[in-house]
C-alpha cells in the first residue's frame, strides 16, 4: 500500500458509508470497485470489503437504535434467513470467474430499478384486490436468503437487493426498508466476514481503514436520512444504481480481457 492508497480508502470509506446509511446498502458498491481499481483481485476486494461494511454497519445500526428507528423484530426475520444462506455465497465467489460475478453484479443493480418502480404498481394493486399480492413469511424467508447469498458472493451486505425487495414483496416504505436493511446488514457482514477470514482472503489493514472512513459517513448520513421526502431517496437510490451498473458492466470487460491475454 503506498502512500497515497490510505487516502484514497478513507475518502472511499465515508462515501460508502454515508451510503450506507441514505440507502440501506451496505458500501460493497463503492469498496469493491474502488479495491479492484487499486490492483486487488475481486475476491480480495469483496472479502476486505465485508470486513469495512462489518464496521459501517453496526455503526449505523446504533446510530438508528438511539434515534428510535431500529425495529429488531424485521431485524430478526430477515437477518436469520440471510445469515443461513451467507455461507453459499461465499463458497461460490471462490468458485466463479471473476468477470463473470462482476457482471452479474451488474445485472442485479439494473433489475433493482426496476424493482423499486413495479412495487408501485403492485401497491395500487393490492389496495384494490384488499388482500396481500405475496406470502408474508415466504417473502421474509426469500429476501433475506437472497441478500445472504448476495453478502458472500458480492461483499455486498445484501442491501442492493433487499431494500427493493423489502418495498416490493413486504411492502415496507422506502425509509423503514433501509433502517431494517443495514441492521440485517450486520448479520450477513459478520457471516460473510468470517467465512472470507477463514479462506484467507480478507486484506485487514486495508479493510479497518475502510471501515474507519465508513463509521464516519454512515453516522452523518443516518442522521440525514429520517428528514428527506420518500420521492428524494427513490429517485437518488435508482440513479446511483445505474451509474454503478455501467462501472461494474466496464469493470467486467476489462477483467474478461485480461483472462483472455493471460490465457
Amino acid at each position: 500500500m503506498n502512500d497515497f492508497s490510505w487516502l484514497i480508502l478513507i475518502a472511499g470509506g465515508l462515501i460508502s458509508g454515508v451510503i450506507a446509511g441514505l440507502l440501506g446498502i451496505g458500501g460493497g458498491i463503492i469498496t469493491i470497485p474502488l479495491l479492484v481499481t487499486l490492483g486487488y483481485t475481486p475476491v480480495q476486494a469483496i472479502a476486505t470489503s465485508s470486513l469495512a461494511i462489518v464496521i459501517t454497519s453496526i455503526s449505523g445500526s446504533l446510530q438508528n437504535w438511539w434515534m428510535g428507528y431500529f425495529d429488531f423484530k424485521r431485524v430478526f426475520y430477515l437477518g436469520i434467513p440471510a445469515f443461513l444462506t451467507t455461507g453459499i455465497g461465499v463458497y461460490f465467489a471462490n468458485k466463479i470467474p471473476s468477470y463473470i460475478i462482476l457482471f452479474t453484479f451488474g445485472i442485479i443493480l439494473l433489475a433493482n430499478i426496476y424493482l423499486i418502480d413495479l412495487r408501485k404498481q403492485l401497491s395500487l394493486k393490492e389496495k384494490e384486490d384488499t388482500a396481500p399480492i405475496f406470502n408474508p413469511l415466504l417473502s421474509k424467508i426469500g429476501t433475506g436468503g437472497a441478500a445472504g447469498i448476495l453478502a458472500g458472493l458480492f461483499g455486498l451486505g445484501g442491501g442492493t437487493i433487499m431494500v427493493p425487495l423489502q418495498i416490493l414483496l413486504l411492502g415496507e416504505e422506502i425509509k423503514v426498508a433501509i433502517q431494517t436493511s443495514l441492521g440485517v446488514i450486520v448479520i450477513t457482514a459478520l457471516a460473510a466476514c468470517t467465512g472470507h477470514t477463514l479462506e484467507g482472503n480478507i486484506l485487514f489493514i486495508q479493510g479497518i481503514i475502510l471501515g474507519l472512513g465508513g463509521l464516519v459517513g454512515v453516522q452523518m448520513s443516518t442522521r440525514t436520512l429520517p428528514k428527506l421526502p420518500d420521492l428524494t431517496i427513490s429517485l437518488v437510490l435508482r440513479i446511483f444504481l445505474g451509474i454503478l451498473s455501467i462501472y461494474i458492466f466496464w469493470q467486467a470487460w476489462i477483467n474478461y480481457q485480461q483472462i483472455i491475454i493471460n490465457y
